[in-house]
């Protein structure tokens, strides 16, 4: 009988005699290729009524804090450095302990993230800036707060990810599920580095 017990699988990508797959679960990727068509609709959207009233956006971005922006886009890059490390180090037994740590100081940045949003926000509102101030706006919160609503979901996946890594063996669906989630929080990312320059940047 195997055991369905893994303890620092070697990579996929590099053991030798097997063949190369997607980490995570096929339903896992299911979900992020949705999601991002989901954004990628906004996105859309987004840029249509942009074309629309290019001067009214335009004046309406000169309100935002690009260095709010800018700080959360570094955090997000950290963070997701810090998860592939962390997904290299539960492969190799002289590194697997790295891992909780590793995973902690991204759940950390994300965290960050979410404290410079919520005073970005609070900034808007205490100037009188709300989702009913312009189209502009309306598109800064909604889109921005999706995003944050992922962040969140990825801060909660962190969390199991972090007590997987904290154990002595995983089982093979725990480290499939570590891929998966590793994989949702990189969505998280990517997603961000599309937001940053659309809402902020371009003009």
């Amino acid at each position: 009988m195997t055991s369905d017990v893994i303890d620092a699988p070697a990579s996929p990508a590099t053991a030798p005699g097997k063949k190369r797959r997607i980490p995570g679960e096929e339903g896992t990727w299911i979900f992020i290729f949705g999601d991002m068509c989901v954004f990628a609709v906004f996105f859309c959207v987004y840029l249509s009524a942009r074309m629309a009233d290019p001067a009214g956006f335009a004046h309406d971005q000169a309100e935002l804090n690009q260095n709010f922006g800018a700080i959360n886009t570094v955090l997000l890059l950290v963070s997701s450095l810090l998860v592939v490390l962390a997904t290299r180090a539960v492969h190799s037994p002289a590194l697997k302990r790295h891992a909780p740590r590793l995973l902690a100081g991204a759940w950390l940045c994300g965290a960050g993230f979410l404290g410079i949003k919520a005073l970005e926000y609070a900034e808007k509102v205490h100037h009188g800036i709300t989702p009913q101030t312009s189209d502009f706006f309306m598109y800064y919160f909604v889109l921005t707060g999706l995003h944050a609503f992922h962040l969140v979901l990825g801060l909660a996946m962190l969390t199991v990810l972090i007590r997987f890594a904290s154990k002595p063996e995983m089982s093979r669906g725990q480290f499939i599920f570590f891929e998966g989630g590793a994989c949702f929080w990189h969505m998280v990312d990517l997603l961000w580095l599309v937001l940053f320059p659309l809402i902020f940047l371009v003009r």
